[in-house]
């Protein structure tokens, strides 16, 4: 390990005595974590607040065994120290990543697979809204769904973190994006980021409307968030060789009473995809295609992190609150700094 002369012996990290709402969150002081090989040790000066950290705090998504049970999966900060075998990365350069756990502390643990430099032109801040997002719109709307040039895709959530990061995504390569949100307000955020119809879930049927907007033909990619509530319709307006892919429940796991004869007569395809329990060479193969394939892109401008709030570390309670009112548009991030 090759560590920076003024590194710490403790750090400041967010507790989770018990699993529960926000408040049972609390602060406290911890040893900092030490770097093995291929992975570096990074002073976090701001951390990205995400869906799975709620759950994983109400006790519905454990870390891994060999991850920290610390809240946090996205961090930017300066490398404070190196394991061994790193090449990648040297002490003082500015990364950002995904982390396995371990965000919401003063220092955190980055496989090297899951690093990545900051965007030319970034901040930290700016930094930290991007892995968590980018990494799983990557895998499950391009690598596993298959997305390309001239297609089509609906979009569930939109005026999420990870919405807003699909919408700017799907459009630069080249599709037709459709989103549901749940106000008029988000509905013209979706449509300012590139969807060509944002549809108002709560006052509009949104397979009607896409059965209208595409001549009846369907789109070829359902990105879903809510999962059984909407599990039928999304089949249904799917076209022939369609993919849904799901990647969170918000609106239940289980679905019962479905019709799955559109899945046989228009030969569709249904997946899924959590991202923590994905191999270490399976994130490196999305961090690769990240750098090649859409660094390029946030360092031109013509995709961005949607950022709502920028909170200080120590009002982690508050983020979790405003995360859990869906009142957002875009990401949430903490600074440390």
């Amino acid at each position: 390990m090759s560590p920076v002369s003024s590194l710490p012996t403790t750090m400041r990290h967010v507790d989770l005595p018990s699993f529960g709402a926000p408040d049972v969150m609390s602060f406290t002081t911890g040893p900092v974590p030490q770097p093995g090989r291929g992975e570096v040790l990074v002073k976090v000066q701001a951390t990205g607040i995400n869906r799975p950290d709620v759950a994983q705090r109400q006790g519905h998504y454990p870390p891994p065994k060999d991850a920290s049970p610390i809240l946090g999966l996205e961090v930017a900060g300066t490398v404070a120290a190196v394991g061994a075998g790193v090449t990648d990365f040297a002490v003082g350069d500015q990364v950002c990543g995904l982390a396995n756990g371990g965000g919401y502390a003063e220092y955190c643990i980055l496989p090297v697979g899951q690093a990545l430099p900051f965007p030319k032109g970034y901040d930290a801040v700016k930094a930290a809204a991007v892995p968590e997002t980018f990494f799983t719109v990557w895998a499950n709307l391009f690598q596993m769904a298959g997305l390309t040039e001239g297609e089509s895709v609906l979009i569930h959530g939109g005026t999420s973190g990870i919405g807003t990061t699909a919408i700017q995504l799907a459009k630069a390569f080249g599709a037709t994006v459709y989103t549901t949100a749940g106000s008029v307000e988000k509905c013209e955020a979706c449509e300012k980021l590139g969807a060509t119809r944002s549809i108002n879930y709560k006052s509009e049927d949104f397979a009607a409307v896409i059965k209208e907007v595409t001549g009846g033909k369907g789109v070829d990619v359902v990105l879903d968030m809510i999962g059984a509530a909407y599990f039928e319709k999304n089949l249904n307006v799917l076209a022939k060789d369609g993919c849904l892919s799901i990647i969170a429940f918000l609106g239940g796991n289980l679905a019962e009473k479905v019709d799955l004869r559109p899945i046989m007569v228009k030969r569709l395809t249904v997946t899924g995809s959590t991202m923590r329990p994905r191999t270490a060479e399976e994130k490196r193969a999305i961090r690769d295609e990240l750098v090649s394939q859409v660094w390029p892109l946030l360092e031109a401008g013509s995709v961005s992190p949607v950022i709502h709030s920028v909170l200080p570390f120590d009002q982690v309670v508050e983020a979790h609150r405003l995360m859990e009112s869906s009142s957002h548009i875009g990401k949430i991030v903490l600074t440390l700094e």
